[in-house]
């Protein structure tokens, strides 16, 4: 057996897949650094994840060859990085990339560093030889220019470091603006979303495809303030597709990373937490908007699966699951003709055959990928089937299907829980939950927003970022864990009306505040004050695969001060929108969530407290009613009078009494109330609007 080098002990899967390399692969740490300036020779920083493909072809390639290997072993200190525990290092590194190459980055990310942890050469994927000279050499090839470079052009090295990095400290420069914030940045957004639109299968751009739940969020709020049709067709038409191609798990549930193609048919099969609680929220309120069940059943399939496959006996999530299976990437998810007919009969596996597009020869290198071309309504009708007996086959299908998968050898599931992504799926649940009255995703909410504040938060107050399953919690956590659990924990106080969770987001809000917050320019740093010092200390400029920390803490910190008549919250929202004002308007498709906490600013916003007695039928009628409207600019708060006087955190609550015995509902703006409204059908009529 190899001898293993020093990432075994990592809680990182993507760090122990690399813990039996021949390459010398340190964590990032004192000891590689401390090592690197010892020796006096250059970093290679290697950073990508466990659900990467691209990540484990070059390990395969390069990071096995013994000879590539010595070259890195005598003459390199190689620290490997997985870009979900170190989000900080991923994006200095792969800005200092696009600052080199003028390029757009991905993953395997590969950077060269002076000890004093300098880029001066970086780049993606190298093959181990010249297949693809010369615009990509070899990696072999790469390593010994650097090492000659190094030792005999050492001051040219220094002088393109100096230079990036300098170019890296001022990338992050808000300057405070004094122009007013209006809806023209959004009437701007929305123009752009247009013209990138793809008519026919939805979605923005071309292949490959990504998700871009924010911009569909988006959308559908741009939908309400302008009463824009278009705007509405292009949230429902993109998830309408997205939700019938292969992208999404036609038999497990769930959202693949991206579609390869335009279409949606060929996903990069990896799933990942983040993405699947993204879309999630954004078919909760598609359905808030319209009403169509299709939409709770993506919801319900996608949440389901989470619980089923993505979540610790604890409570918490798991972080993503791989996309290869037994070295061949997408094999448990695809299926012969001739498996599905064998395993569902001939009757049942005609109409599954027909109705997820099976063939002989398949889509997908021989196989094929299920996905739907018509609704169950269209399909029902083809098959002269009524639409219920048609949906009731099609479940028994996807049930038979899923168990004969389960046999299958599983891809790789990287069991690591990162703050963040827990905090975007706690928003899942609780807004799932409190739209579709369903105890089981409030449950799954509440659990796992009691397991990160009791294990993965310090005595002081202060996040961590990461910890393996059953280990304890470890890295400073960043402004995107604070941010994404403060976010979630508001949505789960709005779900269950339990003060503990509106306490611990206010509490979690006064750390970004003290340890993030630029006190001298808008916006929010990505690492805290006291943070391990590195070449630079950035903000997120526009939103990632996730949400930026920034545009979150901005929305996070707008539905607290509504809640709370914080206006300490409220200033520095404001003042961050401002410093966003450029990004908005000059990069909207990067700022979709900047954007959605825009609207939410402009409002008007509504503050909605509700009197009357928990588990009253009168009074869960009016709680439905109020979670079921699409009202994203709304806040809400409740009290049960039979509990005593309201809490005094929630000034909302304050000097508005039941009337006359019957729930009774506050509807206020900017803390001016209108008339009370009394009674469940008075309320009803008033949110179903």
């Amino acid at each position: 057996m190899p001898t293993p080098n020093h990432l075994l002990q990592e809680t990182s899967l993507y760090l122990k897949q690399h813990a039996l390399n021949p390459v010398d692969w340190y964590p990032w740490g004192p000891e590689a650094l401390g090592r690197a300036k010892e020796l006096n020779r250059p970093i290679f920083l290697s950073i990508g994840y466990s659900a990467c493909h691209w990540c484990h072809v070059m390990e395969h390639e390069s990071f096995e060859d013994e000879a590539i290997a010595r070259l890195l072993n005598e003459h390199f200190v190689s620290i490997k990085v997985d870009r979900e525990e170190r989000p900080d290092l991923d994006t200095i590194y792969m800005n200092a990339l696009q600052v080199l190459t003028r390029e757009g980055g991905g993953w395997p990310l590969s950077v060269f560093l002076t000890p004093e942890l300098t880029p001066f050469y970086a780049g993606t994927y190298y093959p181990p030889d010249e297949r693809y000279a010369p615009h990509r050499p070899s990696f072999k090839r790469l390593l010994m220019a650097i090492h000659e470079a190094w030792m005999n052009r050492r001051d040219h090295i220094l002088e393109v470091g100096q230079n990036v990095v300098g170019f890296l400290q001022g990338m992050s420069q808000l300057e405070a603006n004094g122009e007013t914030l209006s809806d023209e940045l959004l009437t701007n957004a929305l123009n752009a979303l247009r013209r990138s639109f793809d008519p026919t299968h939805g979605g923005f751009g071309s292949a490959p495809k990504f998700p871009h739940a924010l911009e569909l969020k988006l959308l559908l709020r741009l939908a309400k303030r302008f009463d824009d049709k278009t705007a509405m067709h292009m949230a429902c038409h993109s998830l309408d597709k997205m939700a019938r191609g292969g992208m999404y798990d036609q038999v497990g549930g769930g959202y693949h990373r991206y579609s390869v193609d335009e279409r949606w048919l060929v996903p990069h099969f990896e799933k990942m937490l983040y993405d699947n609680a993204l879309l999630t929220t954004s078919y909760v309120e598609a359905w808030q908007a319209t009403r169509n069940p299709f939409y709770e059943q993506i919801v319900r399939e996608t949440l389901d699966y989470v619980l089923q496959e993505m979540t610790l006996p604890e409570g918490s999530f798991y972080s993503t699951q791989d996309a290869d299976s037994e070295g061949e990437e997408g094999k448990f998810y695809v299926w012969s003709e001739s498996e599905i007919r064998e395993i569902l009969g001939p009757d049942l596996g005609g109409m599954a055959c027909r109705v997820w597009g099976v063939t002989g020869p398949g889509n997908f290198e021989g196989h094929n990928i299920l996905f739907r071309s018509r609704t169950d309504e269209e399909d029902a009708r083809l098959l002269g089937l009524p639409l219920d007996t048609f949906q009731n086959k099609l479940n028994e299908a996807k049930r038979k299907l899923y168990n004969v998968r389960a046999k299958r050898v599983w891809p790789g599931r990287d069991e690591k829980i990162l703050t963040a992504w827990n905090g975007l799926m706690i928003n899942a649940y609780a807004k799932a939950g409190a739209t579709f009255q369903e105890p089981r995703y409030l449950e799954a909410a509440t659990r796992a927003a009691t397991f990160l504040l009791s294990h993965m938060r310090s005595p002081d107050g202060r996040l961590f970022r990461t910890a393996g399953a059953g280990q304890p919690a470890k890295l400073n956590g960043y402004l995107e864990d604070y941010a994404f659990l403060t976010d979630g924990l508001i949505s789960l106080h709005e779900a269950t009306f339990e003060p503990r969770w509106l306490q611990e987001a206010a509490a979690l809000a006064e750390v970004m505040l003290k340890q993030f917050s630029d006190p001298n320019a808008p916006g929010f740093f990505f690492v805290a004050d006291d943070h391990e010092k590195l070449i630079a200390r950035t903000k997120d400029l526009h939103d990632g695969s996730t949400p930026s920390g920034n545009a979150v803490a901005v929305t996070a910190l707008l539905r607290l001060a509504k809640l709370l008549d914080r206006r300490d919250f409220a200033a520095k929202a404001e003042e961050t929108l401002r410093g966003y004002k450029s990004t908005m308007a000059e990069h909207p498709a990067a700022a979709g969530q900047m954007l959605i906490a825009l609207d939410f600013h402009l409002g008007p916003t509504t503050e909605v407290a509700v009197i009357g007695k928990r588990g009253d039928p009168e009074t869960e009628r009016v709680l439905k009613a109020i979670h079921q409207a699409f009202r994203p600019n709304q806040v809400v708060a409740f009290h049960d009078p039979t509990k005593g006087n309201p809490p005094g955190l929630v000034p909302l609550l304050k000097d508005k009494p039941q009337i006359d015995g019957k729930v009774t509902a506050y509807v206020c703006e900017n803390y001016t109330c209108r008339a009370p409204l009394v009674g469940s059908e008075t309320i009803e009529r008033a949110f179903d609007k």
